[in-house]
């Protein structure tokens, strides 16, 4: 009688195995190798990151609502709200647009900044929709959550990722980073926010980093960041770590002063978290 049961699955062809308990460690670690290998394909090893609230709609958007809802159908304040804030979905338009055009530009240099955000609506739509008119390649780094959140359709269509885990999507923001805006969000925004300024403030990461918060108005009633400084729980020089600004001009000229004085300063190549 033959004991030969017929082909064995290998381990890495194993689903039930891969996606156990036993098997995290090497999900975690293909959420490191393949994005890798994604970008080292693509060349990409800068990028100019935007981070803002999903909920932010564009103002062609925001004006259809606010005329369904002045014909009965929604709510007008609410509308009205949504249109106010739709300045900043078409601002991070606009500014991402921008900086793909000078990225572009950057002819005989070896270097090229790419957009990337989460991937989903909102700011991230708009800034993947800036460079995408620009004719840029660009990056969505995308999260499975309990609710569903689309890739947004302007994302280069290669470097659409989907994570599983919080802290490898936050590992992929912070080491191809050279500069960040940050758009008016809710707790995701103020998280991703947070964790960055703490790895500059700490030096884990060591290259210079051009930080923005994106909407005066919006962070300082939001975020009063002074008030950590007078109850002595930062340092007044940590107020320093990053930028506020109010206009597409203002943020357009930090970043590419900060990225031609540092970024293009380096030899190439990017620089290492710590």
């Amino acid at each position: 009688m033959s004991n030969n049961h017929g082909r064995q699955r290998k381990a890495y062809e194993n689903a039930d195995f891969i996606e156990s308990r036993a098997g995290r460690p090497l999900r975690i670690l293909s959420e490191h190798l393949e994005p890798a290998d994604r970008f080292e394909s693509f060349g990409v090893e800068d990028t100019i990151v935007f981070f803002g609230s999903a909920r932010i709609k564009s103002q062609k958007d925001a004006e259809a609502q606010l005329e369904k809802a002045s014909a009965g159908d929604g709510d007008v304040e609410e509308a009205q709200y949504d249109l106010k804030m739709s300045r900043y979905y078409e601002d991070a338009r606009e500014l991402s647009n921008r900086l793909t055009e000078w990225s572009k530009g950057l002819v005989g240099t070896g270097r090229r900044f790419v957009i990337c955000t989460g991937g989903g609506p909102g700011i991230m739509e708009a800034a993947n929709r800036g460079a995408s008119e620009a004719k840029g390649v660009n990056v969505g780094l995308n999260i499975e959550l309990p609710f569903e959140q689309q890739c947004n359709p302007y994302v280069t269509r290669d470097l659409n990722f989907e994570f599983n885990y919080f802290f490898m999507r936050k590992f992929w923001f912070a080491y191809l980073a050279k500069a960040v805006i940050v758009f008016p969000g809710g707790f995701g925004t103020m998280d991703e926010f947070f964790e960055l300024i703490t790895l500059v403030q700490t030096r884990k990461i060591e290259k210079h980093m051009s930080i923005v918060l994106y909407g005066v108005e919006f962070w300082n009633e939001v975020l009063d960041l002074e008030a950590l400084a007078r109850h002595r729980m930062i340092s007044p020089e940590d107020l320093k770590l990053f930028h506020h600004c109010d206009t597409v001009e203002e943020a357009y000229e930090i970043v590419t002063g900060d990225l031609t004085d540092f970024a293009l300063g380096e030899p190439g190549g990017r620089s290492e978290l710590a």
